[in-house]
């Protein structure tokens, strides 16, 4: 599958894009006001890395959460 995290499976979610108008109260405005909504995707940033699986070394698309969390092994040079 496209776009998906091979180890903890994160992958593409949505959400909504929401525009707005006027000055914010703390401002000094009236109040600010949803003037339209859009369908938006928010996509995992997806790294390809050599990782060594169960003694092997294989290419990954790994989000970059799992690589920061240490959930994949490099292999040493």
């Amino acid at each position: 599958m496209a776009r998906v995290c091979e180890l903890c499976g994160k992958s593409t979610q949505f959400g909504n894009k929401v525009s707005l108008r006027g000055k914010a109260k703390y401002l000094g405005g009236v109040g600010t006001k949803i003037t339209g909504k859009v369908r938006r995707t928010f996509k995992p940033n997806l790294q390809r890395v050599r990782a060594q699986v169960n003694g092997t070394v294989r290419r990954m698309k790994v989000c970059t959460s799992c690589i920061r969390a240490g959930k994949v092994t490099k292999p040493v040079a």
